[in-house]
């Protein structure tokens, strides 16, 4: 083994330390503050425009909680979460199929989400409420033999149409959740002498439900603001009830502007009930780990791709 040369502390260069009485000086970034100023001087010209624009902000006052918006509001919510619940039931059903050994199964699944996924939901939402033109009877032996015009309302069209469409998003989503729970517990499962759907229901599904609920959250912020769509079949959600009322006071950008205040509020409040989801089933460790911040915490993670 080759000795290294022996070095004196005298033939070490030296290294002035600063001192306890040096000032550390932080670099400046002048780029920030010319970004910053820019950034509040567009926000300064567009506040300015709203507010010496040709807007009634006593007339969004008065709207604002007029009961014709707030039950609109609640047809939303209703909407909403019908067609959720719809969609999510729809997509863990095909989202099984798409990994069935049978065939047929997977094809199905498959043409289901092509067809779907294909297409516009507006378009979709306009076939759901003229079906009686296809189908002018529903017709099921023993049960009901009633016309599709009066089976398909513009309600039940709504929630079919956005319903139907989101499950065929949902169907990819919760075929990857299933995808990624790891093979070999349900090797241990098979071993243990579950059949396999029993090892669906108590291994995969739970494991799929946890790693997929982020999605689930966004597609709850989408499917309330999807939900305006509804508009165009004459449901009397909160968009066509404000359309009703300015076309007859002709304040059309007032009652713009109290859909959209409701939809923030509807919006937001998902996404802290999103955020606290995700805490609770340690989606977010860094921050279940951290200390209680609320709101503020919220308010300053980064945005999901569903809240823009």
């Amino acid at each position: 083994m080759p000795h290294l040369p022996h070095s004196s502390p005298a033939a070490l260069p030296l290294i002035d330390l600063p001192g306890p009485d040096v000032t550390v000086r932080r670099l400046r970034h002048p780029g920030r503050w010319v970004s910053g100023g820019i950034v509040l001087l567009l926000l300064a010209v567009i506040v300015r425009a709203f507010a010496v624009g040709q807007i009634q902000w006593t007339v969004v006052g008065q709207f604002l909680t007029a009961g014709v918006i707030v039950t609109g509001f609640g047809w939303t919510l209703l909407i909403s979460a019908c067609a959720l619940a719809l969609g999510v039931v729809l997509g863990f059903a095909f989202g099984i199929m798409r990994l069935s050994e049978n065939p047929i199964l997977r094809f199905a699944a498959w043409l289901y989400v092509w067809v779907f996924r294909g297409t516009p939901v507006l378009l979709q939402l306009l076939i759901w409420f003229n079906i009686a033109l296809v189908f002018p009877r529903l017709y099921l032996p023993g049960l009901i033999d009633a016309r599709m015009v009066d089976v398909v309302t513009p309600f039940v069209a709504a929630v079919l149409g956005l319903g139907v469409n989101e499950g065929s998003y949902l169907t990819e989503v919760v075929r990857g959740g299933i995808g990624s729970v790891d093979r070999g517990q349900k090797e241990a499962a098979h071993t243990l002498g579950m059949t396999p759907g029993q090892t669906m229901r108590r291994i995969i599904l739970p494991q799929t439900v946890r790693l997929i609920l982020p999605v689930l959250g966004n597609s709850a912020i989408g499917m309330l603001k999807f939900s305006s769509l509804a508009a165009t079949i004459a449901m009397g959600e909160m968009l066509n009830a404000a359309q009703r009322i300015y076309f007859i006071n002709g304040a059309v950008i007032e009652l713009l502007f109290v859909c959209a205040v409701w939809y923030l509020a509807g919006t937001t409040v998902l996404s802290i009930g999103q955020y606290y989801l995700e805490r609770h089933f340690g989606r977010d460790a860094a921050t279940a780990t951290s200390d209680r911040r609320g709101f503020w915490a919220w308010a300053r993670r980064p945005a999901a791709r569903g809240e823009a």
